[in-house]
C-alpha cells in the first residue's frame, strides 16, 4: 500500500516508513488539489488530520482521516482502518526520505562509529541520503514500538 502523508504528519510519515511502507509526504506549497491530484497519479492513499483536505479527496481517492494526536491512537485507527501492518518490513525504508534501504558497503560501514562496526548487522545505506543503519539501541527501540502497535492492533480481534 502507498501512503501520502499531509504536512502535520511528517512524524507519523518517519514511523510509517520504519515500518516498511511507501510512505510520501505532501511538500510544502502543495495545494490540497496537488494533494488529491498526486494521491491519484502516484495511486496513494491519503493519511490526513485536516476534514477540509479529507473533504477535497472526496471519492477521487481513499483517505483516512484522524481525529486524533497521539501516535498510538493513530497507528490503532490506520492498522484498523486501511489494515495496515506495523510490521511489514521494518527498517527497510530511511525514515527521512522514503527510498528502500540497500546493504551498505564496506566504504560506508567504515565512516560507522567502531562499537556499531561490532555489531552483527545487518547494516544498510541509503542511497539518496547516504544515512546508514545498524542494530544499535535506537533500532531496538523503534522496532520494539512497532511490535506494540501491531499487538495493540491485534488485540481487539483476539478478545473476539
Amino acid at each position: 500500500m502507498r501512503l501520502l502523508c499531509d504536512r502535520m504528519l511528517a512524524r507519523l510519515a518517519r514511523w510509517l516508513r520504519a515500518a516498511g511502507h511507501d510512505a510520501a509526504l505532501a511538500e510544502t506549497g502543495e495545494t490540497a488539489a496537488d494533494i488529491v491530484a498526486r494521491c491519484r497519479a502516484e495511486d496513494r492513499v491519503l493519511i490526513t488530520r485536516s476534514p477540509r483536505l479529507a473533504s477535497a479527496a472526496g471519492a477521487a481517492v481513499r483517505c483516512c482521516l484522524l481525529a486524533d494526536d497521539d501516535a498510538g491512537a493513530q497507528a490503532l485507527h490506520l492498522a484498523q482502518a486501511l489494515g495496515l501492518d506495523w510490521l511489514a518490513a521494518p527498517l527497510t525504508r530511511c525514515v527521512a526520505d522514503n527510498a528502500p534501504l540497500r546493504p551498505a558497503s564496506e566504504a560506508e560501514r567504515a565512516r560507522m562509529p567502531p562499537t556499531a562496526r561490532a555489531l552483527a548487522g545487518p547494516f544498510n545505506a541509503c542511497p539518496v541520503c547516504g544515512r546508514i543503519f545498524w542494530p544499535g539501541s535506537h533500532a531496538r527501540r523503534m522496532t520494539a514500538r512497532l511490535a506494540r502497535w501491531a499487538q495493540a492492533a491485534r488485540a481487539p480481534s483476539e478478545l473476539l
